[in-house]
């Protein structure tokens, strides 16, 4: 089955755009002050198909196009009706100001998530202009955000044909391979659902949130108005941008990208993939954030030397600035967490703040050798397993293992294909460092970590248990502490709802960016 969601919570007026779903437009614009309820409208829809809205939403001028025109058209509207315009009188800068109150409608993308969790498309159809002002990157931010919650978006502007036209019903259709009697079609006007429901769709005209959700879960039979946690949107391998770093000539790391705005970087453990940060990805980038997740070195499309010490964190640290960004935030989750701890500890000035997830942080013990340290602690026993390269990782295992709750289908065989592609050997050579990792931590000795820092501890996991945790605000002055209790060790794939509102509160709170230096030339 099919969902077409509407244009907006409530109808915009009718002389300005309709913007995408769950966009709330003000229902008048207050300043400047127009004259007369009327009036804009009239010189938005003067001449019909030949009007500037009629043109703008079926492509045949850009946004830039539209305002001188309709400012031109109000003038004369103004001078052959006798009426005087406001001297500040500006159709731009009342789109603007539109376009800046515009909200999302959390709700009805959260339900839009739900149905396509439970088999539905979900598309997305809108009234919408080509936008090609100064304030574009709203529209950008936008269309990415809608592109990323659902299966297809149908802008008007690009097809040439607007809502109510039969036509772009009818492209729906045939895009989505679906009839009208699978299709659930919403809006906010009820002009437009006339035409759908001719068609034999199902339609729900949108006046508040909580009534259209009640008719949704009546027409899709599927609960929508549960308190339970759901997951949210993951990102998809073959829909997102990749790229490359180079470390030094002939080894370079893998990472994917999404989002503009400050820098965070998210950094796996073991045995994971980039993909590991799936639910995460999208949920910082529509808050906000421009999100890089390294796939780290031994792992996937990421260079695998074989030398062992190129796996000691003193070399895995060793990053030249990711395409060349001076300064991020950084994330990790297992050897991820010790990994960005070593950054904020040996490179401050490349760190703007660190969380880890799971991985505590502790000061290398001179008195104890490391090795005989974690001898004392039976739950590391496998680390030491791990310490012969000859050793196979299954070995024992059944040859038909339970099936995985948190990964499955097309996620589980692209991890399969990822290590298919690099092997175990990079991977496990991490935990073949212990000396080397310890006798570089003992040189940062009395070292404090001075940036915003957050740890997240999770319940349920046995081998970093929370307790390992205990003391770190001697070490971190600016530490947070978060907690899940009903978590295991895979936090970002068991909690991720749980997981991005900590990490979105956590990075929306943090001081602002220093600005760069000007450096002169010599």
């Amino acid at each position: 089955m099919e969902l077409c969601v509407p244009s907006t919570e409530h109808p915009p007026p009718r002389s300005a755009p309709q913007h995408p779903p769950g966009i709330r437009v003000p229902p008048r614009l207050t300043s400047p002050p127009l004259p007369g309820r009327n009036f804009l409208q009239k010189v938005m829809f003067a001449g019909g198909s030949d009007s500037p809205y009629a043109k703008a939403m079926k492509g045949q001028i850009t946004l830039s196009q539209v305002s001188p025109r309709v400012e031109e058209g109000c003038r004369q509207h103004a001078s052959a009706s006798g009426i005087a315009l406001p001297p500040a009188f500006s159709i731009a800068r009342a789109f603007r100001e539109m376009v800046a109150k515009g909200t999302v409608n959390t709700p009805l993308l959260r339900a839009a998530r739900m149905l396509r969790r439970n088999g539905f498309k979900t598309c997305v159809l809108t009234n919408n202009w080509v936008d090609d002002s100064a304030g574009r990157l709203f529209t950008a931010t936008l269309m990415n955000l809608l592109r990323r919650h659902f299966d297809l978006v149908i802008e008007s502007c690009r097809l040439g044909a607007q809502k109510p036209d039969p036509e772009i019903y009818t492209y729906a259709l045939d895009a989505l391979q679906a009839k009208p009697q699978e299709v659930i079609i919403l809006d906010n006007i009820g002009e437009n659902l006339k035409p759908a429901r001719e068609m034999g769709m199902a339609t729900v005209l949108v006046r508040d949130t909580e009534t259209v959700l009640k008719e949704l879960e009546e027409l899709s039979g599927i609960q929508l108005l549960t308190p339970e946690e759901l997951l949210p949107t993951a990102c998809d391998p073959s829909d997102i941008t990749h790229g490359y770093v180079p470390i030094r000539p002939g080894v370079q790391l893998h990472f994917v990208e999404m989002g503009d705005g400050p820098v965070v970087c998210l950094c796996h453990g073991f045995p994971e993939s980039w993909l590991s940060w799936r639910y995460q990805i999208p949920a910082l980038a529509d808050a906000g954030f421009r999100v890089i997740a390294l796939e780290m070195k031994g792992y996937g499309e990421s260079t695998a030397p074989l030398d062992i010490k190129e796996y000691s964190q003193e070399q895995i640290c060793k990053v030249k600035s990711c395409r060349g960004i001076p300064q991020t935030v950084l994330v990790g989750h297992d050897w991820g967490g010790a990994v960005v701890w070593n950054m904020a500890l040996f490179y401050p000035e490349r760190v703007r703040a660190v969380a880890s997830l799971n991985t505590p942080y502790r000061p290398a013990d001179p008195t104890v050798d490391i090795v005989e340290k974690m001898k004392a602690y039976p739950n590391f026993d496998y680390q030491f397993y791990f310490q012969e390269p000859v050793r196979g990782l299954l070995v024992g295992f059944p040859e038909n293992p339970p099936a995985s709750l948190i990964l499955h289908g097309p996620e589980l065989q692209y991890y399969i294909q990822r290590f298919q592609k690099s092997g175990f050997n990079g991977p496990l050579n991490w935990y073949r460092n212990m000396r080397p990792n310890w006798h570089w931590a003992l040189t940062a000795k009395d070292r404090k970590i001075t940036m915003p820092a957050l740890m997240v501890t999770a319940g349920k996991d046995v081998v970093l248990h929370p307790n390992m945790s205990s003391g770190m605000e001697e070490w971190i002055p600016q530490l947070r502490r978060e907690h899940l209790e009903e978590c295991g060790h895979w936090t970002q794939m068991e909690r991720p709802a749980a997981l991005n509102r900590i990490l979105v509160e956590w990075l929306e709170g943090l001081p602002p960016a220093t600005p760069l230096p000007k450096i002169s030339r010599l």
